[in-house]
């Protein structure tokens, strides 16, 4: 389907009647939202800015998730694909984020009910409501949503009844620096950084090979990267590796026998083996200030204490987490926390500062809900700058959201979700092992992948 197709305007009294619910995102979440929607008989439109379904996990499928089959599938999704004798994977399979692409989501977007509905190469610029910026408020909720969007054709303006923007984070990195901007001489130093969770051992092998690479971050994706320099180090001897965390401790990376996911524990407890038999070099409490371009290498300057350090290497991976792209949504009236970005009713359950095992209980419509009617975060990016998401957290809050467009009170409003807990708040490593306590209270920890 083109832009082309979508851009008359509706001539009925209703100016709602008839309209799609917008889908920005083609990865795991959007997709779940529009099977939900399909199970429903409302109308949908997906747009996805990469050239394929799931664009951003073909940066980092050749990573594993932790997670199962189990919870990898949504459960709207699997009864449209077992409707056409799809087989769903084994259950307690491991996939990698191209497994997870080729296996469930490329059939899943092969469907008729789906493929289309779906344009691909379609950028979402900018939402807004027809002939209503963000400050006219009367009759703002019964004026459609006006999306302006870049394809091939150029661009177009599409109206929509409502819109779920589940576009992710992944291309909008944190920055560096401590203080939250770009650091200083990074348009110098760029050639020297990488992205989040980049292909050690395939296609960006020769960039880490028989080089020092720092890895700036204390969660899961610079936990993977790490675990994969230290196994290319095996075949490529002089290759040296040095991780660099903010805080004290690498807080969300467990190694809890009590983890609930085996492999998410297992990444904490290998990694905490290389720190100790030196293959991987610790540099805790390190506040990144500036990058310092030297000949072909590249000096991280920060500050340790009192004391100003610098750290000198071939490369710079930067795994310090992500955060949303909320351009986009300049005239839509957003409720977002202070702090993390996410919606503000959602942010208490997530915050970090809070909840440091990602402790989150099931939430729903209600927790996502903004002043604009009809308009809602979800996934990675209705967690803001959040660490800890699982999909089968994104699946639930896009079934609810969907129960509540088509007016199912009782199905939005009952929210269930089993997650599988971490079993600890705090990982050992970079402090004394009586540091990690176990997760309090009845919430059901998540976790990132």
């Amino acid at each position: 389907m083109t832009l082309t197709d979508l851009t008359t305007p509706s001539l009925r009294a209703d100016p709602l009647d008839g309209l799609p619910v917008a889908i920005i995102g083609a990865g795991p979440i959007g997709m779940a939202a529009a099977a939900n929607l399909a199970e429903r008989g409302i109308p949908f439109e997906i747009f996805e800015a990469g050239d394929s379904i799931a664009a951003s996990i073909g940066q980092w499928g050749h990573t594993r998730l932790f997670s199962p089959w189990r919870h990898l599938v949504d459960p709207a999704s699997r009864r449209l694909l077992e409707a056409t004798g799809w087989a769903a994977p084994k259950e307690d399979g491991l996939p990698t984020g191209f497994e997870l692409v080729d296996a469930y989501l490329r059939p899943l977007a092969a469907l008729p009910a789906i493929a289309d509905h779906l344009t691909t190469g379609a950028r979402v610029t900018a939402v807004s409501r027809d002939g209503a910026d963000r400050t006219r408020t009367s009759g703002r909720e019964r004026t459609a949503f006006l999306l302006r969007v870049t394809g091939i054709d150029g661009a177009a303006e599409i109206r929509a009844r409502a819109v779920l923007d589940a576009s992710g984070t992944y291309r909008t990195p944190n920055s560096l620096a401590s203080s939250g901007l770009d650091p200083l001489g990074a348009e110098e130093a760029q050639e020297f950084l990488s992205h989040a969770l980049p292909d050690v051992l395939g296609r960006e092998r020769e960039r880490f090979a028989g080089r020092h690479t720092i890895v700036v971050g204390a969660g899961h994706s610079a936990a993977n990267t790490l675990l994969a320099l230290a196994e290319l180090a095996r075949s490529a001897p002089d290759t040296t590796i040095t991780w660099v965390i903010r805080t004290g401790s690498a807080v969300r990376v467990s190694s809890s026998p009590d983890d609930e996911l085996p492999a998410r524990a297992s990444i904490g407890g290998r990694l905490e083996k290389l720190v100790a038999g030196g293959q991987v070099r610790l540099v805790d409490r390190f506040e990144t200030l500036r990058l310092r371009r030297q000949g072909d290498r590249v000096t991280l300057v920060g500050r340790r204490g009192d004391t100003l350090r610098e750290l000198t290497a071939d490369v710079i991976v930067n795994a310090t987490g992500f955060r949303p792209d909320l351009d986009l949504l300049r005239e839509i009236r957003l409720s977002l926390d202070e702090v993390v970005e996410a919606p503000r009713r959602l942010a208490p359950l997530i915050d970090p500062n809070v909840h440091s095992c990602g402790t989150v209980r099931p939430h729903g419509f209600v927790e996502l809900e903004h002043p604009e009617p009809g308009f809602f975060l979800a996934g990675m990016k209705s967690y803001g700058r959040a660490p800890t998401f699982l999909l089968a957290t994104g699946y639930e809050q896009v079934r609810s959201i969907v129960a509540h467009l088509a007016g199912d009170h009782a199905a939005a409003a009952h929210v269930e979700l089993v997650l599988p807990a971490t079993g600890v708040c705090s990982s050992s490593i970079g402090e004394s092992a009586s540091a990690s306590t176990s997760c309090c209270g009845p919430a059901a920890p998540s976790s990132c992948a």
